[in-house]
């Protein structure tokens, strides 16, 4: 009972969670990074998951596998997904995944190309904080592309900062941060800083969305989202699934919700007629379009953004503030009260308690600056942690084999899903669909704590256009 007394808070959700005395690990960042172009969502007959599922297609066609996003969430079943999407208003496409080189793309390989920085994260995900770098000019798709293919092996790869997108440091830091008031409830903030030298606007879209398992069982029982009535000051989104059960997601002020379907726009990708009115690039088409037909007026379906239009000073920050909870829970907020001062005192003890966290595991050894480095290198860990579903199982325990395993001289996948065979003339130990290991773009998630402090270091250009790499400020960790 002593060591029991002396364990910290974080400690102690570790331990309800082992034991199954309070669910604290069912949400946690268990989005991949990168679903499209993997050989989780390839069904080709040659093996080519690059072409096959490119980025391009994403924001149009459902995913069959898991679902991506920036700073993404959802439950371990990856059943009900959160994450951010953004729009400056001058970027080509709506702002929802990362994007990269494809294999064939890059001078070097595979690369992702963009700035963002997993600042801090416990065990428990009970606060997490991410940082995304988003420049205020249109993002260089097409210059990224190109410039890089036409490189040899031997000279340097282009990246972003080269583009110049950064320069005069005009640019957002988008933070976004999560404070677990119990382990269904979910506190959100997003903070958006503008570092250039004058004011800029930016959409900021919360974006809740389930992910689409009823293709393999469309006569079932399906989940939905709709609109609520609200008390003033706050706007909800209702979400119900068969499984999971029924949440809320409460988003602060009177923004307004654009509803579509998570299904594909076979029109725009395969020039056939769409299954649904409704797609999943809906959200996309009527904010960068401004196609208000392309969402759902009846304010329903399976995908749902709140719709924030701010402008942001120079040097100042706009924050959002959301909460996705389970409806009905005895611990839970009133829908009247999500954003009342406890909202902000959740969030100051979670990461009091954090800090109270790593002091106990962080060794006495180590400097001050050691220890950040070690307890970011742990929260690129703790964010690449991945939950995707892995389908129907088939057979008995006995008989169930792992992507890649050999049964009676044919691949047989994890899922066992019959309608997801793989091409006959597919073979070999990679195709499956095996979410306990995805990549987090080409490093596995074990290595990514690499990632998280090193390779994202953003190369500030000080407003000269020539780089230095700098770290994210000592104040942007919390």
């Amino acid at each position: 009972m002593e060591d029991y007394q002396k364990q910290n808070p974080e400690q102690l959700r570790l331990k309800e969670a082992k034991e199954n005395a309070a669910p604290w690990k069912k949400w946690g960042p268990y989005l991949s990074e990168r679903q499209w172009g993997t050989v989780r969502e390839d069904y080709s007959d040659n093996g080519d998951a690059w072409n096959y599922f490119s980025h391009d297609q994403a924001r149009s066609r459902a995913y069959k596998w898991g679902e991506d996003g920036l700073a993404g969430i959802s439950d371990d079943q990856q059943n009900l997904c959160f994450a951010l999407a953004l729009w400056n208003g001058k970027d080509p496409i709506l702002k929802e995944r990362l994007f990269g080189l494809t294999n064939s793309e890059g001078n070097h390989g595979e690369d992702v190309k963009e700035y963002y920085y997993y600042l801090d994260s416990t065990p428990t995900h009970s606060y997490m904080k991410y940082l995304y770098k988003y420049p205020q000019v249109a993002y260089p798709y097409s210059n990224l592309v190109e410039t890089n293919r036409s490189r040899s092996r031997t000279e340097m790869e282009y990246e972003l900062i080269d583009t110049g997108v950064f320069n005069e440091d005009r640019y957002f830091d988008v933070f976004v941060e999560y404070a677990k008031a119990g382990p269904e409830d979910l506190l959100i903030k997003i903070s958006a800083a503008n570092r250039g030298p004058e004011a800029a606007r930016l959409q900021i879209l919360p974006t809740l969305w389930f992910r689409n398992t009823w293709w393999m069982e469309p006569e079932a029982e399906g989940p939905n989202l709709g609109k609520l009535d609200s008390p003033q000051g706050s706007s909800l989104i209702r979400a119900v699934h068969p499984l999971l059960g029924e949440y809320r997601l409460a988003c602060e002020g009177p923004g307004s919700f654009l509803f579509t379907e998570n299904e594909t726009n076979n029109r725009r990708l395969f020039g056939t007629p769409n299954e649904k009115p409704y797609v999943k690039d809906g959200i996309h088409e009527a904010v960068v379009h401004g196609r208000g037909e392309a969402v759902n007026p009846e304010m329903t379906g399976t995908k749902a953004a709140a719709h924030f239009m701010v402008e942001v000073g120079p040097g100042e920050t706009q924050v959002i503030r959301c909460r996705l909870f389970k409806a009905g829970a005895a611990e839970g907020p009133e829908e009247s009260d999500c954003f009342g001062p406890a909202f902000e005192e959740v969030f100051a003890l979670r990461l009091r308690e954090a800090d109270e966290f790593f002091v106990s595991v962080i060794p006495d050894s180590l400097s001050p600056d050691e220890g950040l480095v070690l307890r970011q290198a742990l929260a690129g860990m703790l964010w690449s942690i991945f939950s995707g579903s892995p389908g129907p199982w088939t057979g008995s325990a006995s008989t169930r084999t792992s992507c890649g395993t050999r049964k009676t001289g044919s691949i047989t996948m994890c899922c066992g899903c019959p309608t997801a065979a793989p091409p006959a003339s597919r073979s070999g130990p990679w195709w499956g669909c095996c979410p306990s290991a995805p990549p987090q773009w080409s490093i596995p998630k074990h290595g990514k704590s690499f990632r998280g402090f090193v390779n994202r270091r953003f190369p500030s250009t000080g407003g000269t256009g020539k780089c230095s790499p700098t770290s994210p400020r000592p104040t942007d960790r919390g």
